[in-house]
C-alpha cells in the first residue's frame, strides 16, 4: 500500500484512546444517567399511558416505546459527544497541535467520531439492558437491530462534529441536543405510530428526519414501522453523506478551526 492510502493507526488510536480515557473518568455519571432517565420514562409514559393505550401494532406499549427510548439517548449523546470532543480541544488551545499532527482530516474525523458512536452504542445498549427490566423486549433481526444503532451512532457522531467546529461556546453546543433534536424525537413517533395521527399531521411528520430513524429501528424489533426500511436506510446513507461533505469543506477553508 502506497504512503498516499496508508492510515495513521498509531494517530488514530491515541486520539480515540484519550477520548475513551475521558468518558472513562465520569463513567459513573454516564451509565447512571441514561439508567435513571430510562426508569423515568417507563414510570411516566409505561404506567401512565400504558394503562390507557394497551397495544400498539400488536405490541404492548411499554414494549413499543423501547427502540424510541433508545434512539432518544443515541441522538443526544451522540451528538453531545462529538460536539464536546472537537470543541473542547478549541477552547483549551490544543486544537493546533491536533491540526498540526501528523494526521490527515480523514484520520481526526475517524478518531473523534469513532469514539463518540463508541460511546453512543454503549449507552444504547445499556438502556436496551435497563429496558428489558420492566417489559419483555423481542428483537425480530438482532443484526438489522446492530446495523441501525451503529449508522444513527456513526450519523450523528459526524453531525455533533459539524456542531463542535460551528460552536463559539459551552451554550452554543448545547442548543442543538436540547432545542432541535429532542423536540424532533418526542414528534417523530418515539412514543407514538404516526399513524395514529390524522393525515394531516401525519404526511408533515413526513418532514420530520427523525420518523425515518424511529422507524427503520423500530421495524428491526417488531417488524414493522411508520416507513419503509429502504426509506430509513437511505435517509441515514444521505444524512452520513452530507456530513462528510460539510466536514470536508469545513477542513478544507480551516473554519472556525485555524484563525
Amino acid at each position: 500500500m502506497s504512503k498516499a492510502m496508508s492510515i495513521n493507526a498509531d494517530g488514530v488510536w491515541a486520539i480515540y484512546r484519550s477520548e475513551m480515557a475521558r468518558t472513562a473518568r465520569t463513567i459513573l455519571q454516564s451509565v447512571a444517567m441514561p439508567v435513571i432517565t430510562t426508569a423515568l420514562y417507563f414510570v411516566v409514559f409505561g404506567g401512565a399511558i400504558g394503562s390507557r393505550i394497551q397495544r400498539v401494532e400488536d405490541v404492548s406499549y411499554g414494549a413499543f416505546i423501547v427502540p424510541g427510548l433508545i434512539m432518544l439517548s443515541l441522538l443526544t449523546q451522540s451528538i453531545s459527544n462529538a460536539s464536546i470532543g472537537i470543541y473542547f480541544p478549541k477552547f483549551t488551545g490544543t486544537i493546533f497541535e491536533v491540526l498540526s499532527a501528523p494526521l490527515s482530516y480523514i484520520e481526526v474525523v475517524i478518531a473523534y467520531v469513532g469514539a463518540a458512536a463508541t460511546k453512543s452504542v454503549a449507552i444504547g445498549l445499556i438502556i436496551l439492558a435497563t429496558a428489558t427490566l420492566f417489559v419483555p423486549v423481542h428483537i425480530l433481526h438482532p443484526l438489522w437491530m446492530a446495523a441501525f444503532l451503529a449508522l444513527t451512532s456513526v450519523a450523528f457522531s459526524l453531525f455533533g462534529f459539524i456542531v463542535g467546529i460551528w460552536a463559539r461556546s459551552f451554550e452554543q453546543l448545547a442548543i442543538f441536543p436540547a432545542l432541535v433534536v429532542t423536540p424532533l424525537t418526542f414528534l417523530g413517533g418515539a412514543f407514538y405510530s404516526i399513524d395514529m395521527l390524522p393525515p394531516f399531521w401525519r404526511t408533515v411528520s413526513l418532514f420530520n428526519p427523525v420518523v425515518y430513524l424511529v422507524s427503520g429501528f423500530r421495524w428491526s424489533f417488531y417488524g414493522s414501522g411508520d416507513v419503509s426500511v429502504v426509506g430509513s436506510l437511505a435517509f441515514t446513507a444521505v444524512f452520513i453523506a452530507a456530513c462528510l461533505v460539510i466536514l470536508w469543506r469545513m477542513f478544507q477553508t480551516g473554519y472556525r478551526l485555524k484563525p
